[in-house]
């Protein structure tokens, strides 16, 4: 028998929330920073893009090697130290002038930012065991809070010309202490009563198609999250010809609609069922991305823009949920397969949709996450619908 920790679920609910938070926090402190990172490094914008490319790379290697690890060795153990891991990491970039050398730190820093993206989605699914309800989707919100801190607090440190190497290592440092703190918290998989024989007789085996079915809804779902992030200001600004204040409220208004999705999603999971979440989702998200495309104002755009983050704001919780649960003995190296596949598909939406414009408009090339979102719908059902009517019967539980 493995040995069982005595944290019970809402301290390791709230070590949960601060590795998203954190993440989400530190992510958005780099990006916040990347004009200065640009600058200080003196490269144009093409040798950047490779640089991120490589960031995105060494995300993807580290999902794949660490979702194994996370079997192994648990993911209380992974998730701490992947989260001090990216803290660490994140110290030193603003330090850098050559572009070698930024390249060599973003290897180590995506690498751990993919590793604590599958560590802590694999927590959070342990975590949410406990609680016998969903609460994914209030873990992925908090990831975006921490990213609308990192906006806030990076504005103002940027006003206040503070360098951009202590700003970045004071949130590198922070993240790392706050994960030390975080890891007293975390939750093992046989915390909930269970030994390791009865987790293995109760697991089934994941049937091998469901989770490339699964990944592929991810890969979906989040290339078109990648189109509202990059396009949406250059859609309003360029087919309807919104100023540039009126513009950035195309992001504004999907980014807002979706954090405050996810914080209702858990709820609706719990009386619906997730299947129905991805299915009704990603319609909502298909209306919303076909309202904003061939709306004739902005203020009718912006209301695309709204129900297309708030349909897609619990569709990707519920997919990671999904895949956690397939087999819990490998419930890491299935999850790194949907989480990667996911974070492909948000890599790839932006250059896709790039590429579509050399043929046709901006907004008719929305039909390619339109057409995603439909795809969508249809496929649905890899998140087992009868699971879902049989915990949608239950009452739900207060917290």
């Amino acid at each position: 028998m493995r040995e069982t920790l005595t944290s019970p679920p809402r301290a390791a609910r709230f070590a949960t929330f601060l590795l998203f938070s954190l993440n989400g926090f530190g992510i958005g402190m780099w990006l916040v920073h990347l004009p200065n990172i640009e600058r200080d490094v003196n490269v144009p914008h093409s040798v950047l893009g490779l640089l991120l490319l490589v960031l995105g790379g060494a995300a993807l290697i580290g999902m794949q090697v660490v979702g194994p690890l996370v079997d192994k060795y648990g993911p209380r153990r992974i998730a701490p130290a992947a989260l001090g891991a990216f803290g660490l990491a994140l110290t030193v970039p603003g330090w850098l002038t050559s572009w070698w050398s930024l390249g060599l730190v973003l290897i180590v820093v995506g690498f751990a930012n993919g590793a604590l993206d599958v560590s802590m989605n694999a927590h959070a699914v342990v975590v949410e065991r406990g609680y016998d309800r969903p609460i994914m989707a209030t873990f992925h919100a908090m990831w975006s809070i921490g990213g609308a801190f990192a906006a806030l607090i990076g504005a103002a440190v940027l006003n206040a010309n503070v360098q951009t190497g202590l700003t970045l290592t004071v949130t590198g440092l922070f993240c790392a202490t706050v994960a030390a703190v975080a890891a007293r918290f975390t939750m093992d998989a046989d915390h909930h009563g269970k030994t390791e024989e009865t987790v293995d007789t109760e697991a089934k085996p994941a049937p091998k198609g469901l989770v490339w079915i699964l990944g592929g809804l991810a890969f979906a779902l989040m290339l078109a999250e990648g189109v509202a992030n990059d396009w949406a200001a250059l859609e309003l600004k360029g087919v309807l010809n919104a100023s540039a204040s009126e513009a950035a409220l195309g992001y504004g208004s999907f980014a807002v609609a979706m954090t405050v999705g996810r914080f209702a999603t858990d709820r609706v999971a719990a009386a619906v069922g997730a299947t129905r979440v991805v299915r009704y989702g990603a319609a909502i998200a298909a209306v919303g991305l076909t309202l904003a495309a061939v709306a004739p104002w902005v203020p009718l755009a912006l209301v695309g823009y709204a129900l297309f983050g708030i349909g897609l704001s619990g569709g990707v919780p519920q997919l990671f949920t999904a895949a956690g649960n397939l087999d819990h003995r490998s419930a890491g190296a299935l999850m790194a397969r949907v989480v990667g596949l996911g974070y492909v598909g948000l890599l790839a939406g932006p250059a896709v949709i790039g590429g579509l414009t050399r043929f046709m408009p901006l907004n008719a090339a929305f039909a390619l996450p339109i057409l995603l979102c439909v795809l969508t719908v249809v496929f649905a059902w890899a998140l087992n619908p009868r699971a879902d009517k049989a915990s949608a019967a239950q009452p739900m539980r207060k917290v």
